[in-house]
């Protein structure tokens, strides 16, 4: 019998015993390839020797300085590294996962406004159909009813917009430009129902991860996002824990969708999986308000910064550089969702093949037309997850995505 709380607590799930590539190795020998690399996460593979040398090295040198006492080399050159990868920012903090990078971009925004004189400034508005961690204040600012459910009377007021989802949100009559104005412009409509002044940020994935299946923004949506953001002074926070580090084709996706954020987290493929790290990114002007002001950013974790996740995320970046790999996401990626769109373009229970690299989600439906879903209490998704792992093949599931 396990003593380990598993996820499931009906099972006890397969021992994995190596990394080889893009394969995963469990106890009896069987080999799994890892088509969504965990979580998004194993980006370069299970085994790659540069990046496991830098961590090895780094364990040499310093496994552990505490970042209330010091600061270190590897901390200093992944913040300068990402800055250069990174339009529009000027600073860097580092966090274990994406759940506390956004925590910190919400506590962030916050500040930022108490010490620019403007208190009042405390409410978020996020997406329906999101998902920002599963900490208290991510499950907040998440949209995915499931997940919020049981902790509902724990978590902050946060109020949501409908998502940008062309597949289920689009009128027939509308083109594509139309419905990402249309879909941006309820950002507005909630901001003057909760007045401008009470309002700090808004919190969007640049696309969308696992609650709605890789869903890119429409045409003119995250410019018209932009603007109003800026009109009523409000931060734009864009979560691209998943979506980011190079799986969209660009190393942060917002650079392909003409945008600035103010605040952008990211975590998951930055030390590829070989250690926890996950990093919030902000524009200078933030910090220098705070500097002006206490000078002192009331967050932090133990283990943030950690040295050997930064040196695994330096290392990571620049097997990502070396080895030309956005190019590659963007070649792979063309091939495959075309491929895909091909294979299942007259299948009557996938109703759209969508994504941007090599971020692809295949939505399921039970009638085609209607785009009516299957039944929740076919569990249709974990069904699709347990016969693909029988076959040898991981892929990343998600149920409720209509609501």
């Amino acid at each position: 019998m396990s003593h380990v709380i598993h996820r499931s607590l009906l099972h006890t799930p397969p021992m994995a015993i190596k990394g080889d590539g893009i394969y995963l190795i469990d106890s009896t020998g069987k080999h799994y390839l890892d088509a969504c690399g965990g979580a998004a996460v194993s980006c370069l593979g299970h085994s790659n020797k540069r990046v496991q040398a830098a961590i090895k090295s780094q364990l040499d040198i310093l496994p552990y300085a505490h970042t209330g006492f010091f600061s270190t080399e590897t901390l200093e050159q992944l913040a300068d590294n990402l800055v250069a990868l990174a339009p529009g920012m000027g600073k860097v903090q580092f966090l274990s996962g994406g759940s506390e990078a956004i925590e910190a971009s919400l506590k962030l925004s916050r500040q930022y406004f108490v010490e620019a004189g403007r208190p009042n400034k405390h409410l978020f508005i996020a997406r329906q159909q999101s998902y920002h961690g599963n900490t208290l204040g991510g499950l907040a600012v998440g949209g995915n009813r499931w997940r919020r459910r049981d902790f509902k009377p724990l978590l902050m007021q946060v109020h949501h917009i409908p998502p940008c989802y062309e597949y289920r949100w689009r009128y027939a009559d509308e083109n594509m430009e139309e419905f990402g104005l249309r879909m941006a412009n309820e950002l507005e409509t909630k901001i003057l129902e909760l007045g401008a002044d009470n309002v700090a940020a808004f919190v969007a994935e640049t696309v969308v991860g696992a609650t709605l299946g890789a869903v890119c923004p429409a045409p003119g949506y995250f410019t018209r996002i932009r603007e109003i953001c800026d009109q009523y002074d409000i931060l734009l926070i864009l979560d691209e824990v998943m979506c980011g580090c190079g799986r969209t084709g660009s190393f942060f996706a917002y650079e392909q969708f003409n945008i600035l954020p103010d605040i952008v987290t990211i975590g998951k493929g930055l030390g590829a999986g070989y250690q926890p790290i996950s990093a919030l990114l902000c524009r200078g002007g933030i910090t220098e308000q705070i500097q002006l002001g206490s000078g002192f950013f009331q967050h932090g974790h133990t283990f943030m910064g950690h040295a050997c996740g930064t040196a695994a995320a330096l290392a990571t970046i620049e097997v990502i550089e070396q080895d030309d790999l956005l190019a590659n996401v963007q070649l792979r990626g063309n091939s495959l969702l075309g491929k895909l769109k091909q294979a299942y373009a007259d299948h009557p229970h996938i109703g759209q093949v969508r994504g941007i690299g090599l971020f692809i989600g295949l939505e399921f439906v039970q009638d085609r037309v209607s785009k009516a879903p299957f039944d929740a209490s076919l569990r249709l998704h974990r069904r699709l997850k347990n016969s693909a792992m029988d076959n040898g093949l991981l892929c990343y599931p998600m149920g409720g995505t209509i609501d």
